[in-house]
């Protein structure tokens, strides 16, 4: 039989794919893309942009299409089979980016027509791409001796192992975690919707009572609900010590060998450490940036920080005399406090975002924006019964994407949400190819009846998550490796952290935000509610965020020499948590965005694109929040353009200046 993954395909077609299919479709696509790519080098015409630097960027790209299946898969919906697949895939992966780019007779190329750039003529779109594509190769070795070449070889295939494991095994330590509860007294104080979800879990499962996982939905009702503070300490510790359990799945090791990985890696390319390495193609340019934007943000949020702390304690200790708070407490009593201060109270809130309402809300906002229509397509092949297709039209009817939305938690999917790509947008032959994108996330479970009532937090975590998606849906670029989300690491979440305002605004909550039973909706109150509680406790959230991002810096700037996790990780995060405690939880035996995602050296972006998005929404503000021109003009310089500029240009080309960061600190309440 025909591999499925070989035969040309437009919709990636998962009703034929099988786990056996990938790794002989990758070798084959490996093959194929090195016989394109040695006609590049043995041509014998000097290089031009032509016949050296768009035939690289078109070889492969059939293999990128299933790679980029095989790992989405690997994510959102995996099993033994794949996983067993990726120990093969990832290493041969690997090893092909790096046939590509050690390729001295292919380097000698790009060299040349790089060395002569000024004189050939490029649009800019195209020199940009070959300045990118110069840099890439040096930055992978291109320059280095043979000896060093091997030497970064082995150690990329040995790092795409090492996190293909970290990211399993925090999967695995995440499912394997299930507290069967009898007794419903024991759940005192979590909401009816949760208790129906746990039910149903439970049920099948062929049980009685509930099933409580380490899953988020599962998780954090419980610590900010549960009246029962012995079940709260023991998901805290539970959460804490995925990987690192001294089991099969402890990543203590792991990280030990990603972290030496990355910085010898980073010094054989003649750079001090992996973040000096990664951020020379950021925004932010060098690591001294980067703890300089920190330092400041955290100088910040300190004393803000230090006054909800104590404001926190004050009232756990009145409410139930608790001498001493605990990292179990914090979320439960700041819940507590947020009903006392602003009558909060989420479960009424839930009643409004029914999930159904909420993606047709985000549609909508969609629409009046940037003229965009979403028509469910259920002829589309889907990896999951739950996964659902729209096709995505502009103003004028024309295709412009597929979006596939994948919402509910499952054992086959990680933690967190995501959007990724099936297919990028590109140009070639007087065709401009439309992408297929994916949003995929862990909402919480529908009832026996089938309805999910989001919380406010997943309200905007599906918000931020389609800005991403709109970062691809409205793509317009050349070429596919500056297309989309192909840009520095710390401007990418911009368009996903601005779609985030809409949350908060009545004109656009109206278009969505009604009773699942009534239709009623959002009292106004409410919304007075959401908007006060924007700032709760927000010294200590950033606090949080900033001890992050000071983590993964310190792995990634040389400052961890092993072999102590333990040690290392309080010494870096002491200063960042005023709640201090002995007890035993690790944060980064299961911190997936640096060991396993994209963000080593790079979760300060959050942070850093935060101070993007306020700056930039403020433009709204001033104009109207469905302003067309500045949406227009949002599309125009940041939406569409992909990686074809220097971000900051692209920023000032839409703002008409540099961000500044008031906007961000007057939203955070931290503006003295």
């Amino acid at each position: 039989m025909t591999n499925p993954l070989l035969a040309s395909f437009d919709m990636v077609p998962f009703d034929y794919i099988k786990a056996a299919h990938f790794l002989p479709a990758v070798e084959s696509l490996i093959a194929q893309a090195k016989a394109d790519i040695q006609q590049i080098t043995l041509n014998k015409e000097p290089a031009n942009f032509e016949n050296t630097l768009l035939g690289l960027e078109y070889a492969g790209l059939k293999l990128e299409r299933v790679s980029q299946c095989f790992f989405n898969l690997l994510s959102a919906h995996t099993n033994d089979a794949l996983q067993a697949e990726a120990q093969s895939i990832a290493p041969l992966l690997s090893s092909f980016k790096n046939d590509i780019l050690m390729d001295a007779g292919l380097f000698k190329r790009i060299k040349a027509l790089y060395d002569q750039r000024e004189t050939c003529a490029l649009t800019q779109e195209q020199d940009r791409l070959l300045e990118q594509t110069y840099k890439s190769f040096c930055r992978n070795g291109a320059l280095l001796n043979p000896k060093q070449q091997e030497e970064v070889r082995q150690i990329d295939s040995a790092l795409a192992k090492a996190t293909l494991t970290f990211g399993n095994n925090v999967l695995s330590e995440t499912n394997a975690f299930s507290l069967h509860i009898e007794d419903e007294e024991t759940l005192e104080g979590l909401p009816q919707s949760f208790l129906d979800s746990a039910r149903e879990q439970a049920r099948s499962k062929g049980l009685e009572g509930f099933i409580l996982g380490l899953d988020f939905p599962s998780y954090m009702p419980v610590m900010k609900f549960a009246k029962n503070r012995a079940l709260r300490q023991k998901l805290w510790l539970a959460y804490g010590a995925r990987g690192a359990q001294d089991n099969e799945q402890d990543n203590k090791a792991i990280i030990g060998e990603i972290v030496r990985l990355r910085q010898r890696r980073a010094e054989i390319l003649g750079y001090p450490n992996h973040a000096a390495f990664v951020l020379e193609e950021r925004m932010a340019k060098s690591p001294e940036t980067v703890h300089a934007f920190l330092t400041d943000l955290s100088d910040k949020a300190r004393p803000a920080a230090e006054r909800e702390l104590n404001e926190l304690q004050l009232f756990a200790q009145k409410q139930q005399q608790l001498d001493q708070l605990e990292p179990w407490d914090q979320a439960f009593y700041s819940e507590g406090l947020k009903t006392k201060l602003f009558d909060w109270d989420e479960e009424k809130i839930k009643a409004y975002f029914p999930l159904d309402k909420v993606l047709l809300g985000v549609f909508s906002i969609a629409k009046r924006l940037y003229g965009l229509r979403f028509e469910l397509d259920p002829s589309v092949p889907v990896y999951h019964h739950e996964v659902k297709v729209y096709r995505v039209l502009d103003a004028k009817s024309n295709f412009k994407a597929l979006l596939y939305t994948d919402f509910h938690p499952r054992p086959s999917k990680r933690d967190g949400a995501w959007m990724t790509s099936y297919k990028t947008q590109y140009k070639s032959d007087k065709e401009n190819h439309r992408p297929h994108i994916s949003i995929v996330c862990n909402f919480t479970h529908p009832d026996d009846q089938g309805r999910a009532l989001l919380s406010f937090q997943e309200v905007t975590t599906l918000f931020h998550e389609f800005g991403h998606a709109l970062h691809g849906i409205l793509a317009d670029t050349q070429y596919p490796s500056l297309s989309g989300t192909s840009v520095s690491w710390d401007f990418v979440e911009l368009p996903s952290q601005i779609m985030e305002n809409w949350c908060f605004q009545q004109e656009s909550l109206n278009l969505f935000a009604q009773h699942y039973q009534t239709n009623e909706p959002l009292p106004l109150v409410y919304l007075e509610q959401i908007n006060a509680i924007k700032s709760f406790q927000e010294g200590l959230q950033t606090l949080r965020q900033i001890g992050f991002a000071t983590l993964d810096m310190a792995y990634h700037n040389g400052q961890y020499t092993g072999p102590d996790i333990v040690s290392f990780e309080r010494e870096i995060l002491g200063p960042m948590q005023l709640l201090k405690h002995n007890h035993p939880y690790l944060m980064s035996t299961a911190f997936s965005h640096i060991f396993q995602g994209g963000y080593a050296a790079g979760y300060y972006s959050y942070k850093w694109a935060e101070v993007l998005d306020a700056d930039a929404f403020s433009l709204f503000e001033e104009r109207g929040i469905f302003d067309s021109e500045t949406a227009q003009s949002f599309a125009q310089h940041i939406l569409s353009q992909g990686g074809t500029q220097d971000p900051m240009i692209l920023y000032e080309k839409f703002r008409g200046r540099a961000p500044k960061n008031e906007a961000l600190l007057r939203r955070a309440g931290l503006l003295a």
